[in-house]
């Protein structure tokens, strides 16, 4: 997708891939044929930047047919670079300017309350979106109003766009603040099942308190070429990189179309 389309952010959306596939795969209560089941669980994608992982999954998952995908970032076509309102089936809200995830995903959980509906609200956050106030302000939020049914997972892959999380803002102990602002915070490696699907079955979890969950991810995971560059930020994978990926991965060789010329 990344290389027909002319698309970066590759790597970030390879780091959450193993998050996506835990949820959709074993948590989250939803079918694919009935995408707006007013009781579906309700997944957003708050790091928009990696769509294509989301895109991906949703069309494994059976939500829409694999010719989105093919083109997928093209102009005028239903997936663009990153999510927009209504694009398709399973996509729930315009995502990648960071920092709304969050309050919306709140929102959403709080809505669910009101309503008496019993649907949890699950997000995923990239670390670099930690430096949005928004995000902060959403933290305080959620504990006050007890939203048990509202679960998120911080991509930690320790990398933002220009450096290293650390070196740009101190989000460390990242765990400990979320403590500190009244959430139930666990740290995991986010690339373990054993310990990402226990955490995703719990809901409404049982302290009472919203869930935030600190899964520790390589960026670029699964290409060794990839892995923990942050050069693979902003690169997109040339056609020869395209086959060495398959190849480590096991796959055929893939079949390369040109790339996009002018993309969404």
């Amino acid at each position: 997708m990344s290389h027909r389309a002319g698309t970066p952010h590759l790597a970030s959306a390879l780091s959450c891939l193993d998050i996506l596939v835990a949820a959709y795969w074993t948590a989250l209560r939803i079918d694919p044929k009935k995408p707006s089941d007013p009781n579906r669980d309700r997944f957003i994608l708050s790091k928009g930047h990696a769509a294509s992982a989301l895109y991906a999954v949703l069309a494994e998952r059976g939500f829409f047919g694999a010719d989105l995908i093919e083109n997928f970032a093209r102009h005028g076509a239903a997936l663009a670079e990153q999510p927009s309102p209504g694009c398709a089936p399973g996509v729930e809200l315009a995502t990648g300017s960071l920092g709304h995830g969050l309050p919306v995903s709140l929102g959403l959980a709080l809505s669910a309350r009101i309503q008496k509906r019993s649907y949890r609200v699950v997000t995923v956050l990239s670390d670099g979106e930690c430096n949005e106030g928004t995000v902060w302000e959403a933290a305080l939020l959620a504990p006050a109003l007890r939203l048990s049914n509202l679960a998120i997972l911080i991509d930690f892959n320790k990398w933002q766009a220009t450096g290293r999380s650390e070196e740009i803002t101190a989000l460390a102990p990242l765990r400990a603040k979320w403590e500190a602002f009244g959430w139930h915070a666990e740290e995991i490696d986010g690339h373990d099942f054993e310990a990402l699907v226990p955490l995703l079955r719990e809901s409404p979890h049982p302290s009472g308190k919203p869930l935030a969950i600190i899964a520790h991810t390589v960026k670029g995971r699964g290409i060794s070429f990839m892995q923990d560059d942050n050069n693979w930020h902003y690169r997109i994978p040339k056609a020869a990189e395209v086959e060495r990926a398959f190849q480590e991965l096991g796959l055929p060789k893939p079949v390369l179309t040109p790339t996009a010329g002018k993309k969404e």
